[in-house]
């Protein structure tokens, strides 16, 4: 159908109506308005509202102002309708912005009609008009209301988009204030932001980044609209409510979602700490091949938090291990080799004893025990200082990931 001032009603059948018609309807319009009314609200469970109700004055003035602009047409079928159609889109919308369906709207135009479409052939049959225009004034009835409800539903429709926008754009900006490291500038609270972004806040949640799929859409089975999407770059930032524990998804639905993509997932965290959780995926991306992870799958972040965290500083994890470990750089490469796998063997147990250092690398205790008397020399006794100790772990867990 075309805009209703326009092709539609100039070829409508309008022509072939007596135009005495519309000063017979005129007088009719309020008593034939009453049965369109209460036959809708009988047979359309969303309209049984109260007369007296915004919905019954709406109901009734729309029902009123279709039979006026019918007579119109029958009078002058040339004539300008744009009035008419302003009215029956705000309709749409105003039916949308209520919670009606189109389903609910187009039922009560098909009401209408039939119940028009009677009342007139009556008031033709009162007048005797020749019995010929029964089925042009029928076929009238069934394109005005045809009319009237395709420009209803694009009212609806264009209302609809406009609040998906709105929508939209509020989960951008709800995605933008999680992502997004506090500053010490006051920002809108989250829950305001979120009850606009119709995404109620989870307990926690969890950040994707999907590398080289910016633009593209992100599904997962069982989700539906509860993610958030931002595109960072050529990089798809995802955030999501926590998976596993029950959730409406989990780890490997997650893991499929991404198959064939090189992603990582950060660790679950409060909303308000969403930001971190990303600030952990991308270190992780950043060092990915340092952690063991393939191209092509995804590295869940929460499992490697350490070497997320070591990797981060790696830089000064080098001044610490010069710093720490200076004491092994001068030795030849062979012997410092092995009194540094001595050492971790000695800083990773319990009782710091020979038998235990020999039974981890798997060496006889006195090879063991001449091993820790060399590094007690090389490191001066620092051995029993506990921050040497804590010092000296991070730097040769550090040299582990570089190597």
């Amino acid at each position: 159908m075309q805009n209703p001032s326009g092709e539609t009603f100039a070829r409508g059948p309008w022509h072939e109506l007596p135009t005495s018609f519309g000063s017979l309807l005129r007088p009719r319009i309020d008593a034939i308005a009453s049965d369109m009314v209460e036959a809708i609200r009988d047979e359309v469970p969303a309209y049984r509202r109260p007369l007296d109700s915004s919905m019954g004055r709406d109901l009734v003035d729309s029902v009123c102002r279709a039979m006026r602009q019918f007579a119109e047409l029958t009078e002058a079928p040339e004539s300008t309708q744009d009035h008419h159609v302003r009215h029956f889109r705000h309709l749409g919308r105003v039916e949308f912005l209520n919670g009606r369906t189109t389903d609910g709207l187009q039922a009560a135009f098909r009401v209408g009609a039939r119940v028009g479409s009677r009342r007139y052939a009556e008031i033709a049959r009162t007048a005797s008009l020749p019995t010929e225009i029964v089925l042009p004034l029928h076929e009238a009835v069934l394109t005005h209301i045809n009319a009237l409800s395709n420009e209803a539903v694009r009212g609806f429709v264009a209302a609809q988009a406009r609040a998906e926008g709105e929508v939209q754009r509020s989960r951008r900006a709800l995605a933008q204030a999680l992502l997004e490291q506090p500053r010490g500038t006051p920002r809108e609270p989250l829950e305001a932001l979120a009850a606009r972004a119709r995404w109620p806040l989870p307990r926690r949640v969890a950040c994707l980044v999907v590398r080289d799929a910016a633009g593209s859409r992100f599904t997962m089975p069982g989700l539906g609209g509860e993610v958030l999407a931002l595109s960072r770059g050529a990089d798809l930032v995802v955030v999501l409510p926590e998976p596993g524990d029950g959730g409406p998804t989990g780890v490997e639905d997650v893991r499929s979602a991404v198959r064939g993509r090189t992603a990582a997932l950060g660790p679950a965290v409060a909303p308000r700490d969403a930001w971190v959780s990303l600030v952990c995926v991308r270190l992780a991306l950043n060092h990915h091949r340092d952690t063991g992870a393939p191209d092509g799958g995804l590295l869940t972040v929460g499992d490697r938090l350490a070497e997320v965290h070591l990797l981060g500083g790696a830089h000064i994890g080098r001044l610490l291990a010069d710093r720490a470990l200076g004491a092994l750089d001068g030795l030849p490469a062979g012997r410092a080799a092995r009194l540094a796998e001595t050492l971790d063997a000695l800083l990773m147990s319990w009782g710091r004893s020979a038998p235990e250092v020999a039974q981890a690398l798997g060496i006889h205790p006195q090879t063991a025990r001449k091993r820790l008397r060399q590094l007690d020399a090389l490191f001066d006794g620092r051995l029993a200082d506990p921050d040497f100790r804590f010092a000296a772990l991070l730097a040769l867990r550090t040299r582990a990931l570089g190597r």
